[in-house]
């Protein structure tokens, strides 16, 4: 086959190759660019050549998308997601020109990050406690680890017992890309991981389960915990039977950043903590720092009331 005629199908299928092995991007990553492609070679056709796609034909492809009602940020993955495929087939002259270079983003609407209140994390932490939903020492470790280290629910369900450091107060965790970065575990953290490995090692050995997993968090059956286990575990805690006040476990990375942020921590620093590539995606906490600064003020202030 002539390689200046290689069809969408083929190219997508070597370009998802090189992400994960060359690129080392991870699975969820990979998994997001092969669905982008796939949309891309139903509106135009697989077997169509690369060489043939037009500015227009990808135009084409994103009125598509707002056909389906997809949000903005589904719409600008999908142009990102072209442009770097294009970008790949124009590197190794599969295409004689990009035709992903014309195409811009739309605009996105203004979402703050969503986090709680340190009073909300407070009564989240307890619940493990209070309602016995499903296995309180793990649930409270993982709560308290989240919120102490800022990590992605992808890293803690990861994190092995070897990443530890010896005085379980830090530990190594793979983010993306396959970085390797530093993270703490403040005393409230630390004492309840103690505690769940400690029950944990009691609990299996009395149901006669071997405890052969490397990973910190495992479920009830001694398999490691998935993304999808502890998605679950929130549900139940912030749902009616907790605090009823519904929050996904990656709110609890978005208030880690804002605690730190409007505690005085350098942007640079909690940028290092969350292993963010960009410091802008960082700063997007400043602004919600920022508001709330603003929303204390006008309450405060005497003159900012308004008459009744």
């Amino acid at each position: 086959m002539d390689e200046k005629r290689l069809t969408l199908q083929n190219c997508s299928e070597e370009f998802l190759i090189y992400l994960k092995g060359v690129r080392s991007l991870s699975e969820n990553s990979v998994i997001a660019y092969r669905g982008d492609l796939l949309h891309l070679q139903n509106v135009l056709g697989k077997d169509t050549p690369c060489d043939d796609v037009t500015t227009e034909d990808l135009r084409l492809c994103i009125a598509k998308l707002s056909d389906q009602k997809k949000a903005a940020a589904s719409v600008n993955r999908f142009i990102a997601a072209v442009r770097t495929f294009f970008a790949y087939c124009r590197k190794f002259g599969y295409i004689k020109s990009n035709p992903a270079l014309q195409i811009h983003t739309v605009k996105m609407p203004k979402h703050m990050p969503r986090f709680l209140t340190g009073a909300e994390v407070d009564s989240l932490c307890r619940q493990p406690e209070t309602n016995e939903l499903l296995w309180e020492t793990r649930d409270k470790a993982l709560f308290e680890m989240l919120y102490s280290s800022g990590c992605r629910v992808s890293e803690i369900v990861d994190l092995k017992i070897s990443d530890l450091d010896k005085e379980f107060k830090s530990a190594i965790v793979t983010g993306k890309g396959r970085k390797d970065r530093k993270v703490y575990f403040e005393e409230d953290a630390r004492n309840a991981l103690l505690t769940y490995l400690k029950d944990r090692k009691k609990r299996f050995e009395k149901e006669g389960i071997k405890d052969e997993v490397p990973n910190v968090f495992v479920n009830q059956k001694g398999g490691p915990l998935t993304t999808t286990g502890v998605r679950y575990i929130f549900t139940k805690y912030t749902g009616a039977q907790g605090i009823n006040h519904h929050a996904s476990p990656h709110a609890m990375r978005h208030t880690f950043a804002t605690a730190m942020l409007a505690n005085g921590a350098d942007v640079r620093v909690v940028q290092e903590m969350l292993g963010h590539s960009s410091i802008s995606t960082t700063q997007r906490y400043t602004h919600i720092t920022t508001d709330k600064l603003i929303e204390i003020y006008k309450k405060a202030h005497p003159h900012s009331k308004t008459e009744e």
